[in-house]
């Protein structure tokens, strides 16, 4: 092998190239990202207020702040009326349609295996749960 470098470990690797689903997880799986566009795939079109009502726990400036980046990410359509008062609706885009199975199966498997899950929390908390010293 004269003159070929040896390829990277996956050790050595960028975390996004060793996991070529992380660049994903983080636009798509960040707190109030999912929650956005499951209402807008959901129940389409939605004005600001209507989607802060659907959700019914979400900050003004974060979901402000969630829809900026959705937007930007391409996964939502922002169309501003100019009407009196001036009117902006959000929708799911094409792109963030695409989402769609992605979620279809996690619903599915979280259907199928969150009691899994508490059952293994529980399990794990008898098990590991920290012993007091008796005198």
């Amino acid at each position: 092998m004269t003159g070929a470098t040896a390829p990277a470990s996956r050790m050595d690797a960028d975390p996004e190239q060793a996991c070529p689903i992380a660049p994903v997880v983080d636009i798509v799986f960040s707190r109030w990202t999912t929650p956005i566009l499951w209402a807008l795939h959901e129940y389409g079109r939605h004005r600001f207020v209507e989607l802060e009502r659907r959700l019914l726990t979400i900050t003004p400036k974060v979901l402000t702040q969630r829809l900026r980046q959705l937007e930007r990410d391409g996964l939502v359509v922002r169309t501003y009326h100019p009407e009196v008062p001036p009117r902006v609706e959000y929708e799911i885009s094409d792109l963030g349609r695409s989402l769609a199975p992605l979620f279809a199966t996690l619903a599915d498997w979280s259907t199928a295996n969150l009691d899994k899950v508490d059952e293994a929390r529980l399990a794990y908390d008898v098990r590991d749960r920290p012993r007091t010293r008796r005198p």
